[in-house]
Formats: C-alpha cells, structure tokens, sequence
C-alpha cells in the first residue's frame, strides 16, 4: 500500500466506525483460507463485516471514534468484525470461535462500552433483534385473543342453550 491508499484505507474505517454500533476484535494466528472464506460466509450472512487490517492503520481509524477503548486490543494478528445488529456478530464469532480454536475472541465494545471476552460471549447468548421482535409481537396479541374467547365465550353458551331447548321442543 502506498500513501494515498493507506489514507483511503483510514477515512473508510474512520466512516465505518462513526456509523456503526458493534465492533469485535479477534486474533486470527494460523486461520487457513478455507477457514476465512467460511468465516466472511457466515458473518455476512449476519449482515456483518470481517476486516484483516494493519493495527496500525486501524489504530489511525478508531481516533475520536466512540470505539477508542479497543486500542489496546489491536496488537499481533488481528482482525476487526462490525455490525450495526450487535447480537447477530458476536453469535457468529462465538460460534466459529467453539469450533476453530485458531480464532480467538479479544473483546469488542457496544458504543463507548469497551467488552471483555466474557461480555462478548453474553451479548452473543441474547436473542437476536428478529426474535426479540416476534417475541413483543406474540406478547401484544395474546391479550387480543383471550378477549375474543372470553367474548365468544357467552355466545357459545347461549347457542348452545337454545340447541338444547330446541331438541327438547323437537322431542315433546
């Protein structure tokens, strides 16, 4: 990379970190290409980014940013995830994590919040925003449903009454 390329390379970063809210930081020693073709799958699939940046340009990037706590973080082989969805990031990286142990998760931070490895892998545990969705949705209409039972409820018994009166009439 010359010059002009890296200052490219950091007014991009730079834009990406002013508009996203999630960013993972991962040591990536010994990932085969195989391994990171599957990795960038999957964390696309979540609508998510992986980046293999220089520390040091990713360094020049993160300054004036709300994700400056990660600095410390951005030494030896290492890689930077980010995504405006938190949960569906750190669900792929933790998953993929359990099964190549060549990626390691360093931390992260949601916003200004600077994440350990342990608060990643919470964060990861949380239902995604889809979920959590259908979940408030199925809240707010059970209540609507238990009132059209108990509503139909006193009608059901009345034709029933009048069913039974009518075979009886039938009968006499």
């Amino acid at each position: 990379m010359d010059r002009t390329e890296k200052r490219e390379f950091v007014a991009s970063l730079a834009t990406v970190f002013a508009k996203t809210s999630m960013v993972i930081v991962t040591r990536n020693d010994g990932l085969n290409v195989a391994d990171v073709t599957e990795l960038r799958r999957r964390v696309r699939a979540a609508g998510a980014t992986y980046k293999v940046a220089k520390n040091r340009l990713a360094d020049l990037a993160l300054a004036g940013t709300q994700f400056e706590g990660i600095k410390p973080l951005l030494k030896g082989p290492t890689s930077i995830s980010w995504a405006d969805e938190p949960v569906a990031v750190a669900k792929v990286l933790v998953e993929f994590a359990k099964t190549n142990e060549k990626l390691v998760l360093l931390g992260g931070s949601l916003g200004s919040q600077t994440l350990n490895v342990e608060g990643i892998k919470a964060l990861a545990e949380l239902p995604s925003l889809d979920v959590l969705r259908a979940q408030l949705v199925g809240l707010i209409s059970t209540p609507a449903t238990r009132i059209a039972g108990v509503l139909q409820a006193p009608g059901g018994q009345l034709a029933r009454v009048f069913g039974a009166y009518a075979k009886t009439g039938e009968a006499a």
